[in-house]
């Protein structure tokens, strides 16, 4: 008689990935510069450290499960990695270096995804640094319409419809799907949003794209999915008051709870104890710092720019601050 299978899965552990790099126009090399990562010379626009897709997918760069990516762990773990039964990692955590100013674009909201295509997306930005006078542009003046704002892209003015916002370090801003909105130069940002790369561009500044031509844009798209009237951006400067202070010298900061993502700003003086509720993953993007994590008899180093994904059934975890300098500062992204 044969004996049962057994099962092989390799355990679970904190977990690192390679990032996947993309080389936009509007982009430069402040990502490699800021966090001392080796790269060839070039334009790194966006660095993806967390994502399931098919034009960028994550592949595991520590331990046993080191070149497996991130689908074949959601297809094998499931709920062990995720906290919940879900076909694929449902966010995409990246960073993005605005040497200049983004396209202007929208991205469907659910409704709209539904009955127009594409993949709903709702977003927000971190700002892990901003250059003075740095902005962003999120939502239209009040009285925009579809007629004037047609008006504004035949004229090439439609940056003068934009609300526009000026950004610091540690700012927080959260883009609905349906609400257009661009970046402006001089930003590095944390961006956290659902799993989409569906994006529809409406005005590029008159800029060519690498071959010498205008960018492709979506205007007709873009109007079947712009929410015109109740809908905004919400932008937050100073931290709210603490969710909970575990241990002194510690705090825990829900910056925003969306029904996508929560995010929240760790700061980390001494010993701290991380809890996972058994629903949702824990992402980790260390701002400043450094700190030593340990999951049973894992332990991991982490520095500035490193992201690491605490599978949901480890449990629990710690951190150590292992600055000398003062408290380290981490970001952390969940399902809410």
């Amino acid at each position: 008689m044969l004996a049962p299978a057994m099962n092989t899965k390799p355990p679970l552990y904190p977990l690192m990935f390679k990032p996947v790099y993309k080389n936009y126009i509007w982009g430069g090399d402040r990502i490699a510069r800021r966090y001392g990562r080796s790269l060839p010379p070039g334009i790194y626009a966006e660095s993806w450290e967390i994502t399931d897709r098919a034009e960028g997918i994550n592949v595991v760069v520590n331990g046993s499960l080191a070149g497996k990516d991130i689908h074949e762990l959601t297809q094998t773990y499931g709920a062990e990695l995720l906290g919940r039964p879900l076909e694929r990692f449902p966010l995409l955590i990246k960073l993005i270096d605005s040497k200049e100013r983004l396209s202007v674009q929208v991205h469907p909201d659910e409704a709209a995804a539904k009955a127009v295509g594409g993949e709903a997306k709702a977003e927000m930005w971190y700002m892990l640094d901003a250059d003075p006078g740095a902005e962003v542009f999120v939502g239209f003046q009040p009285g925009v319409n579809e007629g004037r704002f047609r008006e504004s892209l035949a004229a090439g003015r439609v940056g003068d419809l934009l609300k526009q916002v000026s950004v610091h370090q540690g700012d927080v801003i959260y883009i609905p799907g349906g609400c257009v909105h661009t970046i402006g130069a001089g930003a590095l940002i944390l961006e956290v949003q659902q799993n989409s790369d569906t994006t529809y561009r409406v005005f590029d500044w008159d800029r060519v794209g690498s071959n010498g031509k205008p960018r492709e844009l979506h205007i007709e798209q873009a109007m079947k999915v712009i929410q015109w009237q109740g809908i905004t951006a919400s932008h937050q400067s100073m931290p709210s008051v603490p969710a909970e202070t575990p241990q002194k010298g510690n705090s825990i900061v829900e910056r925003l709870r969306t029904p996508y993502f929560r995010f929240e700003e760790l700061t980390v003086a001494g010993m701290l104890d991380c809890p996972l509720d058994n629903h949702s993953f824990h992402a980790l993007f260390l701002e400043k710092g450094l700190v030593r994590i340990k999951s049973g008899s894992v332990l991991v180093d982490v520095t500035p720019g490193n992201t690491i994904l605490m599978p949901d059934c480890l449990k629990e975890y710690e951190m150590a601050n292992l600055d000398t300098t003062g408290a380290s500062r981490l970001l952390r992204i969940s399902l809410p």
